[in-house]
């Protein structure tokens, strides 16, 4: 195709590895723990919480490279639906990602951001959502200059954020003062307890961005063997240190304790572990995995919206659709994502905003896993497939059926949310009609 032409492939096994693994632990494992713990109710179905939702990202990220083994083109799931569907559903799938999925990512990390950056130097409130803001601007200037150096600090940032990952496990495991199981929430917030799906849902915002390296396939050598060995190692390295880490974190400190502190559990953890000045540092690195984990969003979503435009599927086309001739990345687009996320950080709280935005994505990744099976009858003997899913059916039945328990129910639990995302998602289907009447 012309666009992967254009677009350089600049992201190998390492890099491909690192933007998994970088883009995926961030935010959520930081921040997401007291609002998991709260809607479990208590520490051990909070850990099991933790497992489940490792254990669906794992066969959900399985049944993808399968898919994605079979299409190497740039776009992700927009490609892969439009592939499997038609050009309706797949484009209902790129819209959700570039007007709400996308930005609402970009805007939950970097409000995250902004509240511990805050925290850490001891700052007014007032001033989380404009530093949030700048630290996206930042990561959207990085990105708009060749590839091969937002590649390598993908590199660098999945490196340190792998420090306070060890540090509070081994704190946790070997020093905490609490007995991490059996710990129930006794606090008046546990009255919003929403049940172990809702739970899990919690979690997958932390899971989130293996799928990442999907929307970049037009930039990754060899892609069709590269993309299924990075998402699944750095799914299964995920999953080792997100159980490693909550179950500090409950060593540590007290469930009540967790529920109460929300997101500034992580600064109060490692003050507790290293001290005033230790707890600082490592808060740092903290800061600089949520670069990181920004840094695979602003990466990734702006290529799906570049690859509509180049199809006319998106307003403006021609402008969306170029590439800088100089950094051979799509600034248009990365720009226009960018705007959006600032205006969602403006209306809601990055907790709310990513629980919605994992809801909406997930309703099109089950498309996906359903049509890992439609492949298989189309090409029983697996001539076009580079890589095969193990334990076949199960693992894409396992995908399918632990997405709609987790769909169910959170519309149970905030049915108002939720359909007001379904909307914005639905709303671009008189878009759709439109821009094919003016081709």
């Amino acid at each position: 195709m012309a666009e992967e032409e254009k677009l350089n492939r600049g992201f190998g096994l390492w890099s491909s590895l690192a933007l998994v693994i970088g883009t995926i632990i961030g935010s959520g494992i930081f921040f997401k723990q007291g609002s998991v713990l709260q809607t479990a109710g208590d520490t051990n179905t909070a850990l099991w919480a933790w497992l489940a939702g490792g254990i669906l990202t794992l066969t959900a990220g399985m049944t993808v490279a399968e898919v994605g083994s079979q299409m190497a083109e740039t776009g992700g799931i927009y490609s892969y639906l439009t592939h499997l569907y038609g050009k309706t559903t797949g484009y209902l799938a790129g819209w959700m990602q570039v007007i709400f999925y996308g930005p609402a990512m970009m805007g939950a990390i970097s409000a995250y951001f902004g509240v511990l950056f805050v925290s850490l130097f001891g700052l007014k409130s007032v001033w989380s959502l404009p530093t949030g803001m700048v630290a996206l601007a930042l990561v959207g200037l990085l990105n708009s200059i060749p590839n091969h150096f937002s590649a390598g600090f993908q590199v660098l940032t999945t490196v340190i954020k792998m420090l306070p990952i060890i540090a509070l496990i081994i704190f946790g495991l070997f020093f905490g003062k609490h007995d991490a199981l059996g710990q129930m929430v006794t606090t008046m917030s546990h009255s919003n307890a929403g049940g172990f799906g809702v739970a899990v849902l919690a979690t997958l915002f932390a899971y989130d961005g293996w799928v990442t390296l999907a929307n970049i396939s037009g930039e990754i050598r060899n892609p069709q063997k590269v993309l299924p060995k990075a998402i699944i190692t750095g799914i299964l390295i995920v999953i080792v240190a997100y159980m490693g880490i909550s179950y500090g974190a409950y060593r540590s400190l007290t469930a009540n304790e967790i529920v109460a502190l929300g997101e500034n559990t992580t600064l109060k953890m490692a003050t507790n572990a290293f001290g005033y000045w230790g707890g600082r540092v490592l808060s740092v690195a903290v800061l600089v995995s949520l670069i990181g984990t920004l840094n695979g969003k602003v990466v990734s979503f702006p290529r799906i919206l570049y690859v509509m435009a180049k199809k006319g599927d998106f307003p403006f086309a021609k402008t969306f659709a170029k590439i800088n001739h100089k950094s051979k990345t799509p600034n248009a687009a990365i720009w226009l994502m960018v705007a959006i996320a600032y205006l969602m950080m403006a209306l809601t709280d990055p907790d709310q905003l990513s629980d919605y935005a994992i809801f909406v994505t997930f309703l099109f990744y089950i498309l996906v896993f359903i049509g890992a099976f439609k492949l298989r009858r189309q090409d029983p003997k697996g001539l076009k497939r580079t890589f095969s899913m193990p334990f076949y059916p199960v693992i894409p039945i396992v995908a399918i059926l632990g997405s709609l328990y987790v769909e169910i129910s959170e519309i149970i639990n905030d049915l108002h949310g939720i359909g007001i995302s379904v909307i914005i998602v639905l709303a671009g289907l008189p878009l759709y009609g439109w821009l094919n009447r003016k081709k």
